[in-house]
């Protein structure tokens, strides 16, 4: 690739890429996002490949291996223009007609299509797919267009031109105060104004002329995807976004933290970073301007905290990654002491698209207070696993049930909780519940970086507390004692709930402990980590109260508080349970009452799953 000097050679590099594109009547993309790498993707990949070249269509079909396309349950996925024909759940087997069938004659195959569970009809196209139709996909409808490893696909669907527009036409101050006039919140959880936080860092004095601008790709939350699909599919979008943010703030100097548990996210980060060098929109005098900027990767230890900006920090400096006291504001000394800006994936991911079309047609998409979209990873009980992106202020209700599918095996609802460990478990009641940053603080939770786990009836609450506690008291830090301590008190007490010695005079001692926590810890972990207990306490109390009173689990979680027994007269003798059994508990001859030995039962539950006809009681 040639050095791109200015940004007429920029669009003359774009219209060549399009240029030679044109020979192309079809392009398949395939999904290469995590999940579907899982369903072979890559072998997918090579064999559509291979079979159209073989057959002579390289000329005229183009093969694309992108990111993550959402529809995690269907991978492995394919999409096929310009028809926009939706395939899911396509095997090796499948290729040679896919290529014979579609991408030759156009055709769809009718078992690769969608089916709609209502209606049991196929779809054939991608947008009328419910699970794509109400959703807003501004920031990932380019990943099915883009292979990450190659920035022409990034260029050919207008990637930096945002970039241009910042370094040629707008003014440092006017590029923060258009992000300020289109009401960008942080996404990674805490919803903070992002044009406040860059208006301080221009302020910021640097002693040696040294700015950061940092990207925060340290995505820990359980069941949370989302970064780590945007920036591995679409890594060139992030660096638009650092680069127009760092002009604007007069940073020179940019890290992007990422897990070191995301290999295939740093590989295709590595590989755009090369690229945007090698054609010169990193470096020295960016497109001819004069403004100087590069990025390095810096990979994490998996430690929870350290999404927490000054631990952020603390680790890309080779320290200990712990929070600081916040007197001392980031902008001004943040990373090597110099002023730092900090934002997440999701966060650098809107910058380009705010410059392109403008703050006020993006305001025009969310709420007042919360503007354009939120991509969620959508987990749990669910029929539709995956990631969303929808416009703030669309509830709950229609993203679980419209968009999700709804609960499996037809369970009923009990709790979604957002946000991450730190966040609240929410009930049905409020399910109409808008999604922004507000409505859901007001209800005991919070966005978060956008962990959406759907709960059903067999979701014990005070289990799920403490399943949330437990992580935190590993991921805790502890260097300040209300952290450290309390969560460890949390802990012990909502294991005495769930083992059955628990008392009344425990919850009240609990409230107390979140409070205290909440008002004294010295970063958000410990602030927010007694959400979940205060949310499951204030919801779903009756389940607190069973366990401490009746020694009763209604989900059947908590196993010293349930037993299991066979009822004679429902039993027909079929052993299903007896088979099922993992530790020969169940004892019984064919066509004869089965008993459970209960000196053996280790109340997995699996006999109660496996029997059909409602013989396997638990109390």
């Amino acid at each position: 690739m040639a050095k791109i000097k200015s940004p007429a050679m920029l669009e003359e590099y774009r219209n060549e890429i399009l240029r030679k594109r044109e020979r192309y009547t079809r392009v398949i993309s395939l999904c290469g996002g995590p999940g579907c790498h899982a369903q072979h993707c890559n072998e997918i990949y090579e064999a559509v490949k291979k079979a159209v070249e073989k057959n002579g269509s390289s000329e005229s079909v183009m093969v694309r291996k992108t990111g993550c396309h959402g529809f995690c349950e269907m991978g492995p996925i394919a999409v096929i223009q310009p028809e926009g024909i939706f395939y899911c759940k396509i095997s090796l087997e499948d290729v040679p007609e896919i290529v014979e069938r579609t991408l030759e004659k156009g055709e769809a195959i009718e078992r690769l299509l969608y089916s709609d569970p209502e209606s049991e009809k196929a779809i054939i196209k991608e947008s009328k797919v419910p699970f794509y139709a109400k959703q807003k996909r501004l920031l990932m409808s380019m990943n099915e267009h883009i292979d990450p490893g190659n920035i022409e696909d990034y260029l050919a669907q207008g990637g930096y031109r945002a970039l241009v527009k910042a370094l040629f036409e707008m003014e440092p101050l006017e590029i923060i105060d258009e992000v300020d006039k289109a009401g960008l919140r942080g996404r990674g959880g805490a919803g903070f104004p992002a044009a406040s936080k860059w208006r301080a860092c221009r302020k910021a004095i640097a002693r040696d002329g040294i700015k950061y601008v940092l990207c925060n790709a340290d995505e820990g939350d359980p069941g949370a995807y989302m970064d780590r699909s945007l920036l591995e599919g679409n890594p060139h979008l992030v660096l638009e976004g650092m680069l127009i943010g760092a002009y604007g703030i007069g940073a020179t100097e940019g890290y992007i933290y990422v897990r070191h548990e995301y290999p295939l996210t740093v590989e295709n980060l590595l590989i755009a970073l090369d690229q945007a060098r090698e054609v010169g929109l990193l470096g020295k005098n960016i497109l001819g301007s004069g403004f100087d900027f590069d990025i390095k990767v810096s990979i994490g230890g998996g430690a929870f905290v350290c999404g927490e900006s000054t631990a952020l920090m603390a680790s890309i400096e080779g320290r200990i990654g712990e929070p600081r006291v916040k007197h001392i504001h980031t902008a001004e000394r943040g990373l090597f002491n110099r002023p730092t800006n900090l934002n997440n994936v999701e966060t650098w991911a809107n910058v380009p698209l705010i410059i392109n079309q403008g703050a006020v047609k993006y305001r025009k998409i969310g709420t007042k207070t919360s503007t354009g979209t939120k991509i969620f990873s959508l987990v749990g009980s669910i029929n539709n696993t995956g990631l969303v992106e929808v416009p703030m202020g669309m509830t709950l209700r229609e993203i679980i049930f419209d968009i999700g599918g709804g609960v499996p095996k037809g369970r009923k609802f009990k709790a979604v909780q957002t946000g991450g460990p730190s966040g609240g478990c929410i009930p049905e009641s409020l399910l109409d519940t808008p999604v922004d940053f507000d409505a859901l603080y007001d209800v005991g939770s919070m966005m978060g970086s956008g962990g959406m786990i759907v709960m059903d009836e067999t979701t014990c609450m005070v289990d799920i507390a403490r399943y949330f506690v437990d992580f935190l008291c590993d991921e805790s830090c502890g260097k300040c004692v209300p952290c450290r301590e309390g969560l460890k008190q949390m802990l012990f007490i909502l294991e005495d709930i769930t083992q059955g010695r628990g008392s009344l005079d425990q919850l009240e001692l609990l409230k107390e402990l979140a409070e205290v926590m909440r008002d004294t810890s010295l970063c958000g972990l410990g602030q927010t980590a007694a959400n979940p207990v205060l949310s499951t306490l204030h919801y779903f109390e009756e389940e607190y109260i069973e366990h401490i009173k009746k020694k009763k689990c209604r989900a059947g979680v908590c196993k010293p508080l349930i037993s299991f027994s066979i009822n004679a007269k429902k039993c027909t003798g079929c052993m299903a349970c007896r088979k099922a059994c993992p530790v020969g508990a169940i004892k019984g001859k064919k066509k004869e009452a089965h008993v459970i030995q209960p000196e053996k039962c280790e109340k997995c539950g699996i006999c109660f799953e496996a029997c059909k006809y409602g013989a396997v009681v638990r109390k």
